[in-house]
């Protein structure tokens, strides 16, 4: 997706972020542990499925049935964690790194504010369509000093949230 498609919910400054990473990260490590399980039993029934034809009367097919609906009701529970997020005006990025993206604006462009579960508060920036990999430290001297006045305000009509 380009800068010029993306329009978010919501713009953060620094502070505004770090402000609400408290409840993000309650979120995010839900979405990550649950993720991470999926994961593995998605994985696991992969391995017990393979290569099975079903016959009547098969003491495992019950079984096997049971993990596939558990499966399915926990994706529908990932998908309300993500949408948890989403709601907050966040947007996350990587359900089993716990990676969660901020919108901010600088210089009137808008870019990510970035962080990861286990990350004290969000400490890296990218551009919308840099992802991880082009992830930037929001340090003196960078370009920080220009998300000082990015994002709404306190005082900002247009922002309800």
């Amino acid at each position: 997706m380009s800068a010029h498609e993306y329009q978010p919910a919501r713009l953060f400054t620094i502070e505004q972020a770090n402000a609400m990473l408290p409840l993000v990260r309650a979120i995010t490590t839900d979405l990550a542990t649950l993720a991470k399980d999926v994961v593995e039993r998605r994985h696991r029934l992969a391995l017990l499925t393979s290569g099975r034809d079903p016959k009547p009367g098969d003491p495992y097919s019950d079984e096997l049935s049971q993990m596939e609906a558990e499966l399915e009701t926990d994706a529908l529970r990932l998908q309300e964690y993500v949408d948890e997020l989403r709601e907050l005006g966040v947007e996350p990025k990587g359900a089993v790194e716990g990676l969660v993206d901020f919108p901010c604006s600088i210089d009137g462009r808008t870019v990510f504010l970035c962080w990861r579960l286990g990350e004290p508060e969000v400490l890296f920036w990218h551009e919308i369509d840099g992802g991880f990999s082009g992830r930037q430290p929001l340090t003196a001297g960078s370009v920080s000093d220009g998300f000082a006045s990015g994002g709404y305000g306190q005082d900002d009509e247009s922002y309800s949230g």
